[in-house]
């Protein structure tokens, strides 16, 4: 590995404060330094290009049982774009549900050297990180599941605080996982049984607790552990018109719960746009983005990403399985239900978001909204929810949409006009800034993640940069096409300190690092959780527990992050 100097670009660096100053970022053995002499060092000349931290995406779906399901479900997404293979890169399929070694090459080519795998079953733990492994150059982490864990509900339901966290840490281990997802907490056991839950206060079957009791306890379980991210949450009534009161008072809900040390936020909520809707039918469906942006804006506990939703054929798969059967009932299109077992339940649904259809026009300015709305950038990011929303390969549009209220008006004369009157979009003037974008893409989700050594460009952080052919001095809204191609496209995007995209193209494709939590608890608490688990693996699992946890060896590149959970007890 070489010495490297990214020299004379425009670098926006929102953690270290800097926003457009013409600097040269050095970068050696991997990670970012003071300066380098440049006759020691490889130069890449930068000049009159836009420099910033490798993008960081907090929530995508990559790895594991249903972006496979997606690919076997839709022969039509493979035909459709299909990739050769070239001198550095392997061949490959897939629009909205790309094969692994894809994902990692269109990710890098965008300028993104970290992703995050959302929703990780646990019994499917080793399949997501043998995928993870097949995913080239971006390093990763995979978010388990707990929600509808028969173990968290069972704890819940007994108000054993102790043990609910012994389990959180140990499943963590386990799964070799960085974060506790929820999914529809609570209406997802109820699938089990053909049910849901349509609130906060209904009760799960035979355990008699409610949502809003599974999401405090694992919130504060998981701030007293001291765990990196917040709880990462899919809120109950995803896709219901009427939704956004149900996702205002899952915030509210867990107000109370103090963060730990170092942080104001306690939960993070996902793909909003899904969980925004007004009215009470699909016949008034109208947006809500505007009264979760007026609760997010005055409680800082919260932090959100958009979901944005595109104007594409796509394939929707959630640990939301009840809401996928309800979206092959509006469609009719194709239903796979999976994961529906002690831990999880999910299911994957082709659709396609048009530009004619009211209610996915109103789908497409809610995420907008939410952007332009709230008015600070550290707590709301962007995403597709990909591929719910859309293909993550549409993140250059999107970034366009951000920043050009022209893009916004260009697209909105195309399509159903219930976009101007059931949404706020028409009447906002916001426009982000180069600055702005990378904090929503990088900084910010770095630090919502506790992913120290991401998300910036000061000495000591991970040697990840993107350089984009666009000069932001001279840059105008007007221009948001040069926007898109510009971010499509990276000229340069630095990995580690090696140049793995050159020119837009594919130039390596090392091995990123996979991160996972260790969370330490009293060896006490540990034991008497181990001896319950141990029992109930006898009575219900399909595995045996010796056989249930990921080994190292399916981790042959792994960063450890160990926090020490025994302070909150």
């Amino acid at each position: 590995m070489v010495d490297l100097i990214v020299k004379g670009g425009f670098v926006y660096d929102p953690l270290n404060g800097v926003d457009g100053e013409r600097m040269d970022i050095s970068i050696s053995g991997s990670k970012v330094v003071e300066d380098l002499r440049e006759r020691d060092a490889k130069v890449v000349d930068a000049s009159g290009m836009t420099v910033m931290p490798g993008g960081v995406d907090v929530h995508s779906h990559i790895a594991g049982s249903k972006i496979n399901i997606g690919r076997l479900l839709r022969p039509e997404d493979h035909r459709k774009d299909v990739v050769p293979r070239t001198r550095v890169t392997r061949g490959g399929v897939g629009y909205s549900c790309p094969s692994t070694f894809v994902a990692g090459y269109r990710y890098a080519q965008m300028g993104y050297t970290s992703v995050m795998e959302a929703a990780m079953p646990p019994l499917g733990a080793r399949h997501v990180h043998e995928e993870l492994n097949d995913t080239p150059i971006f390093d990763k982490a995979a978010f388990t599941l707990f929600g509808n864990n028969h173990f968290v509900l069972k704890y819940v339901k007994e108000g054993d605080m102790g043990r609910l966290k012994a389990f959180i840490a140990w499943l963590l281990r386990a799964t070799r996982g960085y974060a506790v997802k929820i999914v529809n907490p609570g209406g997802v056991e109820n699938w089990k049984w053909g049910r849901n839950v349509g609130g906060l206060d209904d009760l799960v079957y035979n355990f008699e607790v409610s949502p809003r009791q599974i999401i405090t306890s694992l919130a504060r379980a998981n701030e007293e552990l001291g765990l990196p991210h917040t709880i990462h949450l899919h809120c109950n009534n995803l896709g219901i018109p009427g939704n956004y009161e149900t996702t205002i008072d899952t915030m509210d809900a867990v107000k109370g719960v103090k963060p730990k040390d170092g942080r104001e936020t306690n939960i993070h909520v996902v793909h909003v746009q899904f969980n925004a809707l007004d009215g009470d039918s699909w016949m008034n469906v109208r947006s809500g983005a505007s009264k979760i942006a007026k609760y997010v804006n005055a409680n800082p506990h919260v932090t959100l990403d958009l979901g944005q939703a595109i104007f594409t054929d796509t394939t929707t798969m959630t640990g939301d399985g009840p809401w996928q059967f309800r979206l092959w009932n509006i469609t009719g299109n194709k239903w796979v239900n999976s994961d529906v077992e002690m831990e999880a339940g999910a299911g994957v649904v082709p659709y396609t978001f048009k530009m004619n259809n009211p209610a996915n026009v109103i789908q497409w300015a809610i995420g907008l909204e939410l952007a332009l709305h709230i008015y600070d950038p550290w707590r709301v990011y962007m995403t597709t929810d990909h591929p719910n929303g859309g293909p993550f390969t549409w993140y250059p549009t999107v970034i366009s949409w951000l920043m050009s209220r022209k893009a916004r008006t260009d697209i909105m004369l195309e399509m159903n006009k219930a976009v101007m009157r059931r949404t706020t979009l028409a009447n906002v003037y916001r426009e982000y800034t180069f600055g702005e974008i990378a904090t929503v893409t990088r900084a910010a989700t770095a630090k919502a993640l506790g992913l120290e050594e991401k998300g910036h460009l000061g000495p000591g952080a991970d040697g990840d940069v993107s350089v984009y052919a666009i000069d932001p001095t001279t840059w105008r809204p007007s221009m948001y096409r040069d926007i898109e191609k510009a971010f499509a496209k990276a000229a340069y995007t630095i990995k580690g300190g090696d140049i793995v995209v050159k020119n837009g193209e594919i130039a390596a494709a090392p091995q990123g690092k996979t991160y996972w939590v260790d969370a330490k608890v009293p060896e006490k608490a540990d034991a008497e959780m181990m001896k319950d688990v141990e029992a109930e693996f006898r009575n219900y699992y399909t595995v045996s527990l010796n056989n249930y946890p990921v080994e190292d060896a399916y981790l042959p590149a792994q960063q450890v992050l160990s926090v020490d959970g025994r302070r909150g007890w």
